[in-house]
């Protein structure tokens, strides 16, 4: 069973990163807010003014890039217990990417100076935050050997596996309906929708998901297929 696998380092990593800020850190004071965000509203939009991190206390965010023609590329998919925007940190001036919410989210506003004072002060806070950039990294390395090194069936079926949060620490539970298209499948794995459409209708058939065009369920026995060499 999935549950009785042995931890990877990565997830490690990341059970220490899934724990929700304590109430007192978003606080009126020094420009912290919780806002909430309903189902594709903007949270920040590329070439906006990198002033600040957010925090996903609740919900799902899509990052994304667009091209100048428009086309647009999603490049990560944060749930709860994700930073984001934290480059502003490096001094980056302009954000890169834009992040939008796929449900409806709690997000936490912490502007780029309260950021840096509760990294240098609070430790539990900064313990969370080292922890989600070693994750953040791990899961980059992860990425690119497998849009290197694996085909497009086996790059879906790892996506898949990711969204549907399959292998994170605990049991995982029943798998949650997916609430993602094929275009942006196709835009994560980096091959064209067709080749989506036919990968989603075999893995139905092989019985790895439940798939129609209102839901798509992911059985842990898609495993084997990332797991084939």
């Amino acid at each position: 069973m999935l549950a009785e696998r042995k931890k990877t380092p990565r997830q490690d990593v990341q059970e220490s990163v899934r724990i929700d800020l304590k109430p007192s850190w978003v606080r009126s004071g020094e420009g912290r807010s919780a806002v909430a965000y309903q189902k594709g509203q903007a949270i920040f939009s590329q070439g906006d003014t990198a002033d600040a991190v957010y925090y996903v206390q609740k919900g799902k965010v899509k990052l994304s890039v667009f091209s100048r023609q428009g086309k647009e590329a999603v490049i990560a998919i944060l749930e709860t217990g994700d930073f984001l925007g934290e480059a502003c940190l490096a001094g980056q001036a302009l954000r890169p990417a834009s992040a939008t919410a796929m449900s409806d989210s709690w997000i936490i506003h912490f502007p780029k100076a309260s950021a840096m004072r509760m990294l240098q002060q609070e430790q539990a806070f900064s313990r969370i935050f080292l922890s989600h950039l070693l994750a953040r990294n791990i899961r980059i390395e992860e990425d690119l050997v497998d849009h290197l090194f694996n085909s497009s069936e086996k790059r879906l079926a790892r996506a898949l596996l990711l969204l549907a949060n399959f292998g994170r620490p605990g049991d995982p539970g029943p798998s949650p309906a997916l609430n993602i298209t094929q275009e942006m499948l196709a835009e994560m794995v980096g091959t064209t929708r067709p080749r989506i459409s036919f990968f989603l209708n075999k893995f139905r058939k092989l019985g790895f998901i439940q798939y129609s065009a209102r839901t798509l369920r992911v059985n842990s026995s898609l495993l084997t297929v990332v797991l084939h060499d």
